[in-house]
């Protein structure tokens, strides 16, 4: 047995509903504390809290947790109790710490979202808001693929087992007619299963034909000489599907709405912020990225600009289309069909929005039970 199948085996020990371990796209899986917030702690605490802690990912499809930790606006909204943050490489670690309540709210991909849902019985986490759609493309060596229908033969990379990419790329796949071993990725295309640190470096080497990864991955490969075959917003209506939404401890939420209403109002300002403010938000984003606490490096120009562009950041939690997801991870053969209803509680989102003279946003049937 190779050492990355025991790997994932090793993940679906604590991740039973799934023949791999769902992560969102990442850069490893090991936690580093942020420790620049941006501002010192003023005033009142919030809820009583000396601190909350919140997770996220350390790429642009997570705009909304870095550039309101460079700005300050979390810590601002919070007042007097202290914003921590750990950066996470993937989803089931970002899981385990809300489990644990190492950290209270996260920011974090469909899948990990769902599988935690459905591992707890429903009992772990709520999906409390949305945070960005798309940003998710299939790039290819323009050399080796010629189009969408020369894809038989060809390797494809995916950024983990079961994660939100892979389950897309199979699922596509699947409707194209090809036929393809979900657990082992070998088929009519093979689907190959590569970090995204490492993917532009296997991409240049050729030893990968093409991958079907979120940003910045996306943008790194078009850098390296790469061409986008296809941008997942094509495949959803109206161009918008869940990349990453905004989670929080049923425990946290219920001891501490006061705390979780603030985060979002922060949230919601950061996005309108966002889309009101985009060469800003793009320079804030960078700076943020290249502290040492999370990349350590910006990313060239040219890169975060594409990158930049092909997210939307957004309140809505498009639940319609997280259903969908999961409804291709079943078909898959990835997940064992899970109950979702419950998974979403917007109250203090929509609280949030109307207060902000925004329009409520809808839980697609799959609202608290």
């Amino acid at each position: 047995m190779s050492a990355v199948r025991h790997r994932l085996l090793a993940a679906a020990v604590t991740v039973p509903l799934l023949i791999g371990a769902l992560g969102a796209c990442g850069y490893g899986s090991e936690a580093k504390k942020d420790t620049s917030a941006g501002v010192a702690p003023k005033g009142a605490k919030t809820d009583g809290l000396d601190h909350l802690t919140i997770g996220y990912f350390g790429n642009t499809t997570h705009a909304t947790p870095l550039v309101g930790l460079q700005s300050g606006r979390f810590q601002k909204e919070l007042g007097g109790t202290e914003v921590k943050s750990s950066v996470f490489n993937a989803g089931p670690a970002e899981i385990e710490a809300l489990n644990s309540g190492a950290i209270d709210i996260g920011w974090i991909g469909p899948s990990p979202a769902i599988n935690g849902y459905a591992k707890s019985h429903g009992k772990s986490l709520k999906i409390i808001s949305g945070s960005a759609s798309g940003g998710v493309s299939l790039v290819v060596n323009p050399k080796k693929v010629k189009g969408l229908n020369d894809l038989k033969g060809k390797t494809i990379a995916t950024p983990q087992l079961g994660n939100t990419q892979d389950v897309a790329l199979l699922n596509y796949l699947a409707e194209k007619g090809y036929k393809v071993d979900p657990t082992t990725g070998k088929g009519e295309v093979t689907v190959q299963r590569t970090d995204n640190k490492v993917t532009p470096t296997v991409f240049q080497q050729g030893a990968i034909d093409g991958a079907w990864v979120p940003e910045p991955t996306a943008s790194k490969l078009v850098a390296e000489g790469g061409k986008t075959l296809l941008d997942e917003k094509k495949l959803w209506k109206d161009g918008k599907f869940v990349i990453t939404n905004m989670i929080v401890s049923q425990k946290f939420l219920k001891e501490h709405p006061k705390a979780v209403e603030a985060v979002l109002r922060a949230s919601v300002k950061t996005n309108a912020w966002i889309r009101s403010h985009p060469a800003e938000a793009k320079e804030t984003l960078n700076d943020k990225l290249a502290s040492p606490d999370v990349a350590g490096k910006a990313l060239p120009q040219n890169v975060i600009d594409s990158a930049f562009k092909n997210v939307d950041v957004t309140d809505d939690p498009l639940a319609a289309t997280l259903q969908q997801e999961a409804d291709h991870a079943v078909k898959a053969g990835l997940l064992k069909k899970p109950d979702l209803k419950g998974i979403y509680d917007l109250t203090l989102l929509n609280k949030v929005l109307r207060s902000e003279g925004k329009q409520a946003v809808d839980d697609a049937g799959l609202g608290s039970k």
